[in-house]
């Protein structure tokens, strides 16, 4: 009887310990830490995106059309590399939109998704002239930096 006790008492104090936590110390920080000094040589901070480069750039987004459909940056264009998608149809898109020199910044879901950087290989090859690189934190960063990020919005 006196192990349910102590459980039950070590329970209660975890929980009064993360409580006091949250009063002092607020909710969990939900964004994305982006460290330029530790990016690779072809990743980009979102904050530089907005800042530096004003949102004047050209979003790729590497993940599932379903996804791109009910949420992504507004007035992206979809590239991913599922198999049931036709790839000139993203290659002709991509053109269209990537013709006049500006950056292009390719994002799937996380910073450990590798679509995004397959994706932005697959552009670099097609030489449009654009600096092409990989949003740090994929998704996730743009999803967490409400009002500093791009536009969200639906996709037809």
């Amino acid at each position: 009887m006196k192990i349910p006790l102590q459980m039950a008492a070590m329970v209660c104090a975890a929980l009064l310990g993360a409580g006091a936590t949250y009063l002092f110390h607020g909710p969990p920080a939900r964004g994305v830490a982006c460290d330029p000094a530790k990016l690779k040589s072809d990743e980009v901070c979102l904050s530089r995106v907005m800042g530096e480069w004003h949102n004047d750039v050209v979003w790729v987004d590497a993940r599932s059309r379903k996804e791109w459909r009910e949420l992504s940056v507004t007035g992206s264009v979809l590239w991913n590399l599922d198999t049931v998608e036709d790839m000139q149809a993203f290659e002709a898109a991509g053109a269209m939109r990537m013709t006049d020199g500006q950056r292009v910044i390719v994002f799937c879901t996380n910073e450990n998704c590798g679509t995004s950087r397959q994706v932005a290989e697959r552009i670099r090859a097609l030489q449009f002239g654009n600096e092409v690189f990989v949003l740090h934190g994929g998704w996730r960063a743009l999803a967490s930096a409400g009002p500093d990020g791009p536009p969200l919005g639906k996709n037809p």
